[in-house]
């Protein structure tokens, strides 16, 4: 099924599709379409970015495009329409482009009916049920009188003083309509919260009392600070708060937390307040792990995937898991259960234009050496060109960090939600190390194992971790213990 309505047998509409696991909300980032354009089934009309990922969605049908409900920038609530097809172009007059649900009679901002479930839109993708409920507004009878008011406001402010620096001290703006909220199209709610404004700070300056973008943005960006000016004695004017220092533009750039960034800040302040992590270090001569790389990329069997230490760790990894599967779980804090998986879904951590974000290997405990190095290669690709999928990022067991590419020794890594443990590497660096009763120069490198304490044991992660490092100082373990 798509998600998608129909206007009439001429014209239908798609909405915004959840293409995750029960996302919320995708922001539009470019449009690939314009109206006029001719679609085709399946042809990809817009890229959007959810909390996890930018993806592209196809259209279901063919037409013409007849509307684009918003721009791009904009984010958007799943469920609502965004674009209008014309599946039947030359049949008629086409009628006037409905009204993007941002452009809605403001006196009923957020009146428009919640569907009761969303309706799956793309193979594979699952769906949430919304449990959101909106009040429809009794009326907007005060909203003339709050006009009224809030232009009386605006000049006083106009005419007896210059803007002060800082929150605009709240105007005593007539009532606000049932629900005691201000007035404001969604959009602009939207862009009030990401920008971290309190709308009732806000002096509305658009018809009937409603408060526009320009309103939100002169907020975020307060005037320089000017000496306020002297009101009349005849004038009674109410005692303002001091005002707030202004904070200088060309020194500081805020940028609003969202969608990847906001689920990585959500993702690891979960984790790491409610998962116990402990860590532990092991330093380890790798030199022989390193003739290895080298021998494997002159290897006809290994030709066309890239060979280098990280597939290694990632094998070694995978041979300790097998060695101690009890450490590949997750705890189930609903059902106060612990879930061993018996499959190993490796995760490995990528840094993108987009933020953190950690897609895994599928079944990677079943893969041969060369199918391993083939799908970290694809992964490292896909995860650079940002084009990672939800799914991609789903069903992780334990996790890979590469710390070592950006030259540090090691870390202490937060678990990715629902793993049990994740393995961070440090930069391999030539250092003096005692080898066979010598001091000779080695390739050297340090480990970090962070691990759920609630499922796995000081005695379980410290088997763990020092399997990792018996197998990268001798690889043909992993001949003997795979």
């Amino acid at each position: 099924m798509t998600t998608m309505t129909e206007t009439s047998a001429r014209f239908r509409e798609f909405k915004m599709p959840d293409v995750g696991e029960g996302l919320t909300e995708a922001e539009i980032l470019k449009w690939f379409v314009q109206p006029g354009d001719t679609v085709t089934d399946g042809q990809v009309v817009c890229e959007v970015e959810t909390a996890k990922a930018a993806v592209e969605l196809p259209i279901p049908f063919d037409g013409v495009v007849h509307e684009l409900r918003f721009p791009e920038g904009t984010t958007v609530d799943v469920g609502q329409v965004i674009i209008a097809i014309d599946v039947a172009p030359g049949s008629g007059d086409a009628p006037a482009p409905a009204a993007a649900p941002a452009q809605e009679p403001v006196e009923e901002p957020e009146a428009e009916a919640e569907p009761k479930g969303r309706t799956p839109v793309l193979v594979g993708y699952g769906v949430a049920e919304s449990s959101t409920k909106r009040r429809p507004r009794k009326g907007v009878s005060a909203a003339p009188e709050a006009a009224a008011v809030a232009a009386a406001v605006q000049a006083e402010l106009n005419g007896h003083a210059a803007p002060v620096a800082g929150p605009v001290v709240p105007a005593p703006v007539a009532d606000a309509p049932a629900g005691g909220r201000p007035l404001a199209k969604p959009p602009v709610r939207k862009l009030a919260k990401d920008l971290g404004i309190d709308l009732a700070t806000v002096v509305p300056t658009g018809k009937d009392g409603v408060i526009t973008r320009e309103d939100v943005h002169a907020a975020a960006a307060p005037a320089a600070t000017a000496p306020v000016a002297a009101p009349a004695p005849s004038q009674a004017v109410p005692e303002a708060p001091a005002p707030a220092v202004a904070s200088d533009s060309a020194r500081e750039t805020r940028i609003p937390v969202k969608g990847v960034r906001k689920a990585i800040a959500q993702a690891m302040v979960g984790s790491a307040f409610t998962a116990p992590h402990v860590t532990e270090f092991v330093t380890v001569d790798v030199t022989r792990t390193m003739k290895l790389v080298a021998e494997l990329k002159e290897d006809k069997d290994m030709a066309g995937v890239r060979v280098n230490p990280l597939l290694i760790i990632a094998k070694a990894l995978l041979v300790a898991i097998k060695r101690n599967p009890e450490v590949n779980a997750a705890w189930d804090e609903a059902n106060q259960e612990i879930v061993q998986k018996h499959y190993v879904n490796l995760g490995i951590a990528a840094a993108t234009p987009r933020g953190l974000i950690v897609p895994n290997i599928k079944d990677a405990h079943d893969k041969t050496l060369p199918q391993l190095a083939a799908a970290l290669g694809e992964l490292v690709t896909t995860a650079r060109d940002g084009k990672t999928s939800p799914a991609a990022m789903a069903g992780g067991t334990v996790t890979i960090t590469n710390v070592g590419v950006f030259g540090v020794d090691t870390g202490t890594p937060i678990l990715n939600p629902g793993e049990s443990a994740i393995l961070a590497v440090g930069a391999i660096k030539l250092q003096p190390w005692v080898h066979k009763g010598k001091v000779k120069p080695r390739q050297v490198t340090t480990l970090a194992l962070s691990f759920d304490h609630r499922l796995v044991d000081g005695e379980l992660g410290s088997k763990v971790l020092a399997d990792v490092a018996a197998i990268l100082e001798q690889p043909k373990r992993l001949i003997t213990w795979a």
